[in-house]
């Protein structure tokens, strides 16, 4: 094995760790921005179980 084979191995070994790093580091990314969109819904749920509760003591009070 010449010079330029082990240079060649070596290059393709370090390509092979970049994909390998972006792919994780996109994984990552889509996994935080999926976890951050529930969050900004839960808020929603949230305010919305609160606006039927305050509808319902209304209710009862009118009763």
């Amino acid at each position: 094995m010449g010079i330029k084979d082990q240079f060649q191995d070596k290059a393709e070994q370090l390509r092979d760790k970049a994909q390998d790093a972006t792919r994780g580091a996109k994984d990552e990314a889509s996994q935080r921005a999926s976890q951050a969109k529930e969050r900004a819904q839960k808020p929603s749920e949230r305010e919305r179980q609160e606006s039927q509760q305050q509808h319902q003591d209304e209710m009862d009070f009118d009763a």
